[in-house]
């Protein structure tokens, strides 16, 4: 009884707090859980990439950790300040302070360059060793150009060595270093690590094919090859691999810390376009490993649920080919389309 009360007060005091910010930040979406392991845990979701869609994959991931799995979701838009619609990659986004007593930060931004008052709260967030879960252009979150900026450091190429890669290589595992795989002709299949085959994340993950080219990654030390990528000559499961391509780690797991800082794990995937999470074996991986961050691998079931909540219909991928004139709020609740249609 005890136990079940001290949850409950957490949910409901996680809630309170995520209203709070809420009401006050029209840059995010909320999925409130009700039951599950994930009870009175809050993931942040930073969504703001310019090209893979995250404004809709991290939202309809959100809805099935929370609605699943008993998570709070938070999920944080890059917008267009003028007219509030979202905009990604537009390095404008507000309510990072909602990282500063979050469980989790999910992160599918590129090339952002937020001000010193919005990094400090991710910055803070990973000094305590927040646990991260990183897609795609994770690798190359943050392009700080500002010369006097505070945060310069996390900048993808950052050639500082003590701090070399910036965000993407001293906490993910690896920055941007090149495409390994042409999009929208050669598609990818994840090669599974057999000496990880007992891994939660790999809990009853199989026949992952994900849609979005390859990246070259060779992760840093102490990293854990969880998959690698074998490139395919086509845009179909059973399509030959392509010969001129070697196998490419593609997702992994690590500890980071940062200098004074407390431990965190990482799971660090660079696929996870939109289209990605279409293939049940991708979305099965993606959801283990955001268990798996929080310290939640007990929960972690072969046969867990992982359908879509509410209609997921997800746009081909490409620059500048998001839907336009959508607010966080047009797909708020269980129901509404991701992405939402004006």
């Amino acid at each position: 009884m005890r136990i079940l009360l001290s949850g409950i007060l957490l949910a409901a005091l996680a809630s309170l707090t995520v209203a709070g910010q809420e009401a006050n930040n029209s840059h995010l979406v909320v999925y409130r859980g009700e039951r599950g392991p994930g009870l009175g845990k809050h993931i942040v979701w930073l969504a703001g990439d310019h090209e893979y869609r995250s404004e809709e994959s991290l939202p309809a991931l959100a809805r099935i950790l929370a609605r699943h799995y008993g998570f709070t979701c938070s999920v944080l838009f890059t917008t267009n300040p003028s007219t509030g619609f979202i905009e990604p990659g537009s390095s404008h986004i507000a309510g990072l302070e909602a990282l500063d007593t979050a469980d989790l930060m999910v992160v599918s931004l590129r090339f952002q360059d937020f001000p010193d008052a919005q990094m400090q709260h991710v910055v803070d967030y990973l000094q305590r060793g927040g646990p991260v879960v990183g897609y795609r252009t994770a690798t190359h979150a943050f392009q700080i150009k500002r010369p006097d900026a505070k945060f310069r450091a996390y900048t993808w190429n950052n050639p500082s060595a003590d701090f070399a890669g910036g965000f993407g290589r001293q906490v993910l595992g690896e920055t941007w270093v090149s495409h390994y795989g042409k999009n929208h002709a050669q598609s990818s299949r994840l090669v599974l690590e057999p000496g990880e085959a007992s891994h939660p994340i790999l809990r009853g993950v199989s026949d992952v094919w994900v849609q979005s080219g390859g990246y070259t990654a060779d992760p840093i030390a102490g990293s854990h090859v969880l998959a690698r990528g074998r490139i395919l000559d086509g845009m179909t499961p059973d399509a030959s691999p392509a010969a001129d391509k070697k196998e490419m780690p593609v997702a992994w797991y690590r500890t980071y810390a940062l200098a004074g800082g407390k431990p965190g794990r990482v799971f660090t995937t660079t696929h996870g376009a939109s289209e990605d999470l279409l293939n049940t074996g991708f979305r099965r991986m993606a959801v283990n490993a955001t268990l798996w961050a929080v310290g939640l691998e007990a929960a972690i079931r072969p046969d867990g649920p992982i359908a879509f909540v509410g209609p997921f219909t997800p746009t081909t991928f490409a620059f500048d080919g998001f839907v336009k004139g959508i607010k966080p709020a047009d797909m708020a609740g269980w129901d509404s389309p991701i992405p939402a249609r004006p």
